[in-house]
């Protein structure tokens, strides 16, 4: 008679992709940097601290990186190679953009926009292609994703913040059609953040944001911040479960995220026409 021996089954958890944790890594380094540049050689361009837009641009892709790091864990085992796939576009991509940001910075030029020379017209091609890219993964992976989770309430904030993120980052598209000034009098320089008055001008400290115009950075900064803030309310509804006897009930927790979601969307799409409108942002809290 022969003994059969059981060996234990071992489900293997999705860990953070690395080379996604290896760009929030590199950014990181590269805040730092660029805040200590902007410190003891603070060049300016278009009447700001040039160093301050490759600072803002680091942190921002350092936390996209670690949260799509964090989302292709919640695909099945059969899409994970798929998934990797991703990583590698989107890491290339963010590499792409911030080479050719810190490079402008380096030599007093803006980045975006700037269709000068053929080299600047070539650089800010390559960003474009590669920005479009990276939206086009993160929409492949919002489409893999979209019954991520048994729970209800996080498997609708991971599906709206995919879709709120990506309208987002697609504002992005309007800053790059030439303003009426660009056409009549044009400078090398196709496409602004502003609206209504010239990129450079009085803005909001650090972020920069427009004060005397509208300013598209406005919606494309709240919409791609979706990706982590209605993940992070299901998350909070779920560790406030023991305190708040309501929120045990997983019809409340989608209710609640539903709300957020939706008042989500509409402050993104009231921003947008705002912004579009020539109206600066500061006016809504004046």
């Amino acid at each position: 008679m022969t003994a059969v021996l059981d060996r234990p089954t071992t489900r293997t958890t999705p860990t953070l992709n690395r080379p996604l944790l290896a760009l929030a890594a590199l950014m990181g380094v590269t805040a730092v940097v660029t805040a200590v540049l902007a410190v003891v050689d603070p060049v300016t361009i278009t009447g700001t601290n040039g160093w301050l837009k490759p600072l803002k641009f680091s942190l921002s892709i350092a936390l996209y990186a670690v949260t799509i790091a964090w989302l292709l864990t919640l695909l099945p085992a059969r899409r994970q190679k798929l998934g990797r796939g991703i990583a590698w576009v989107v890491v290339v991509g963010m590499v792409v953009e911030m080479v050719a940001i810190v490079g402008a910075a380096a030599a007093g030029t803006t980045s975006h926009f700037n269709v000068s020379t053929p080299l600047h017209t070539a650089v800010w091609a390559s960003m474009g292609t590669a920005i479009a890219a990276v939206w086009l993964v993160t929409l492949v992976l919002g489409v893999l994703l979209w019954r991520a989770s048994d729970d209800a309430a996080r498997r609708l904030a991971v599906r709206a913040g995919l879709v709120i993120g990506l309208a987002g980052m697609a504002v992005a598209f309007f800053m790059t059609s030439p303003t009426p000034g660009q056409l009549d009098s044009f400078s090398g320089i196709a496409g602004a953040h502003t609206v209504g008055v010239p990129d450079g001008g009085a803005g909001l400290p650090l972020l920069g944001w427009s004060t005397v115009g509208g300013d598209l950075r406005v919606p494309h900064f709240v919409g791609m911040h979706a990706l982590q803030v209605l993940p992070l309310l299901a998350f909070a509804l779920e560790a406030l479960r023991r305190r708040v006897p309501a929120l045990q009930s997983s019809r409340t927790r989608f209710g609640v995220v539903a709300v957020a979601a939706a008042g989500y969307a509409v402050v993104v799409v009231l921003l947008t026409l705002q912004a579009l409108a020539g109206i600066p942002v500061t006016s809504t809290f004046g």
